[in-house]
């Protein structure tokens, strides 16, 4: 063992390796010693164990790998199989060529984020956005933040800090990464007054608990569960006929948040924007990420003297948003108010993928994989919207089934590829749903697949 630990070079002679020396000249001496250092404590280590030494030349590759895998980014592009939509661990909505162009756009250079052109003076980061918001929904005026969980908390400690909020019970929610509505109640110092049961409330169940005391009556989504059979909840137009008997302001907290109807793709109807804002809620917010289609941001809508009081708020500083998620957001926006999001925005264009034209993808992946030895097959299945939206609720696909002894296996080599793929597996079949991959990923996904079954 000591014979062999004696073998081990040092650094300085590691980095004699032509390999070595031509890393410290792309990417400088300190990250190379480091990589090198790595490499040598392994061997170290692999000795010691009862290993033998390595030669130079396996410690010189071991070196690069080392510094490649330091350089490598953590964030990778996905190729995303699974049929979710709004695949939240993958990064939500994939963004439209103009939205990613105008984006970039806005990184590369200086811009009028917060300055007035006309006037030659500082100007606000909010009008960017306002305009066309108001434009599409009907409301007197509009917000934008880093995410909505920033948008609900935003409101509540604007509005409601030391006084109560009165909220049903049954939208006491938790969605993914344990965010739940009464621990941000909580930190945003609002008494949270929970009203009725987890099936049933009533009005007079929130006109009961109506005091001095009381600053808001809010409506939560349910986000990603559903509460069926014998139930009642009260409807906005029911929150806000009491609010105004009240004098209360109600805000309405819609989670994805979506400008079109999706009942018009085959799915339940999910409250869209529009409505909330003519049902006369006071404030209403969502996400920018989900159903609709653009970059992370949080969209508070609604009556303008609310808006102004949250916009002067100290913490809307904390969270706000920056130039590239506002050129992000105008430009995906802009496609709503030309009638082209069903067309131009990926999240639409999934949705209204038909079943036909999903078919006729699934037979050719599956005819280019049995070329290559696979056992595969083409069955019905069903995607998800996901993102928090449409609970339950599924959409018609084909699937290419994968017939392997370890789908487990072949699902792990897919994911430590590059790019990474993503599917999902029922019993002992690998599946792919083609209505979630973009069609300029179809030769790579299927290059993909085909180095991985080998």
């Amino acid at each position: 063992m000591q014979e062999e630990l004696r073998k081990l070079p040092s650094v300085d002679r590691l980095l004699q390796e032509e390999t070595v020396w031509a890393l410290v000249e792309a990417h400088g001496h300190e990250l190379t010693v480091e990589a090198a250092r790595q490499a040598l404590e392994s061997a170290r280590r692999a000795i010691l164990e009862g290993s033998p030494c390595p030669s130079v030349s396996q410690l010189a590759a071991t070196t690069v790998a080392n510094l490649n895998r330091c350089l490598q980014p953590t964030l990778r592009p996905v190729i995303n199989a699974t049929g979710v939509i709004i695949h939240t661990n993958l990064g939500r909505a994939p963004l439209s060529e103009e939205t990613q162009a105008a984006m970039a756009k806005a990184a590369g250079g200086y811009s009028n984020l917060e300055y007035d052109l006309e006037a030659g003076k500082r100007g606000s980061r909010y009008v960017h956005a306002e305009e066309i918001l108001c434009r599409l929904t009907g409301a007197e005026a509009a917000l934008v933040v880093n995410n909505n969980a920033g948008a609900v908390l935003l409101m509540l400690t604007a509005l409601a800090q030391g006084r109560k909020v009165i909220i049903s019970r049954s939208q006491l929610i938790e969605i993914g990464g344990g965010f739940r509505i009464p621990d941000v109640m909580r930190q945003s110092g609002a008494h949270l007054i929970e009203v009725g049961t987890t099936n049933r409330t009533h009005r007079w169940d929130y006109e009961e608990a109506i005091d001095e005391e009381t600053a808001l009556l809010m409506r939560a989504h349910h986000s990603n569960f559903r509460i069926v059979g014998f139930t009642h909840e009260v409807s906005l137009d029911e929150l806000v006929e009491l609010g105004r008997k009240y004098n209360l302001p109600v805000i309405d907290d819609l989670g994805s948040g979506t400008l079109l109807d999706t009942a018009d793709y085959g799915l339940a109807h999910e409250p869209t924007i529009q409505e909330s804002i003519a049902a006369g809620a006071s404030l209403v917010s969502c996400s920018g990420d989900k159903l609709l289609g653009g970059p992370q941001a949080g969209i508070i809508l609604g009556q303008e003297e609310l808006v102004v009081q949250l916009r002067r708020h100290p913490l809307t500083r904390a969270l706000r948003v920056d130039k590239t998620t506002l050129a992000g957001l105008q430009a995906t926006l802009l496609h709503y108010l030309e009638g082209k999001a069903p067309q131009k925005v990926p999240v639409w264009q999934m949705i209204a993928l038909p079943v036909e034209a999903i078919e006729e993808r699934a037979r050719t992946w599956a005819s280019l994989l049995a070329e290559a030895g696979a056992e595969v097959s083409v069955v019905d299945g069903r995607s998800t919207v996901g993102g928090g939206s449409l609970p339950g609720e599924t959409l018609p696909t084909r699937l290419v089934a994968i017939q392997v002894a370890s789908p487990d296996e072949l699902a792990r080599r897919l994911r430590l590829g590059r790019p990474a793929v993503v599917g999902r597996i029922e019993g002992d079949r690998f599946l792919l749903d083609p209505r979630t991959v973009m069609p300029e990923q179809e030769e790579t996904l299927v290059e993909r697949v085909r180095l991985a079954l080998r």
